[in-house]
Order: C-alpha cells, then sequence, then structure tokens
C-alpha cells in the first residue's frame, strides 16, 4: 500500500493544474498586447516620410542610406514623398529638404 502511493503514475498530474488557469492566462495577454500598443505608439507628424511601424521604419530608413548612398537615397525619398520628407539616419530624425 505504502508503495502504491509513492508511484508516481498512481496521481493524475493534470489534476494538478485548476481549470481556471487558462481562463486567467487570457485577461494577461490581452493587457499585454494593450500595454505593447501603447508603447510601440508614437504621434503621427505632419511632415511626409516612412512611417515609424515599431522601429522597423528607421532601420529600413538607415539601410536605405547605407546602400544607396546619400545622393540617390534623397532623390529616392523626394521622388516618392515631395520635396520636405522626415527620414532616420543613425537612429535620429532627419528632415530632407531640396526642390
Amino acid at each position: 500500500m505504502l508503495l502504491e502511493t509513492l508511484n508516481p503514475m498512481h496521481y493524475n498530474f493534470t489534476s494538478l493544474v485548476p481549470d481556471t488557469m487558462p481562463v486567467a492566462t487570457v485577461p494577461i495577454l490581452i493587457l499585454m498586447c494593450f500595454l505593447f500598443l501603447i508603447w510601440n505608439h508614437e504621434e503621427t507628424s505632419s511632415i511626409p516620410g516612412p512611417g515609424y511601424c515599431m522601429g522597423i521604419g528607421p532601420l529600413i530608413s538607415h539601410g536605405r542610406f547605407l546602400w544607396m548612398g546619400v545622393g540617390n537615397a534623397c532623390n529616392y525619398y523626394n521622388k516618392t514623398y515631395g520635396e520636405f520628407v522626415r527620414v532616420w539616419i543613425g537612429g535620429e530624425e532627419t528632415f530632407i529638404i531640396s526642390k
């Protein structure tokens, strides 16, 4: 009888986790998603340019300047967005003004 109580196969381990556990995780996940959206939200700028998009926009903008060079990248952004453009170079917001 003592050996039966010490046998780990005798117990049902799924009964140790309460049934309310999955119900409690849903509000926590919703709260985490909401906080993530608030944390990554930035005010939209009236100046045209590539979007911020959770930090991906600055990486793409900086990569375009490294890949194409300053002159070609400026020409690309001026053709795409106009003569006054906001981009990111080296993680800093930079304005390109040309005509």
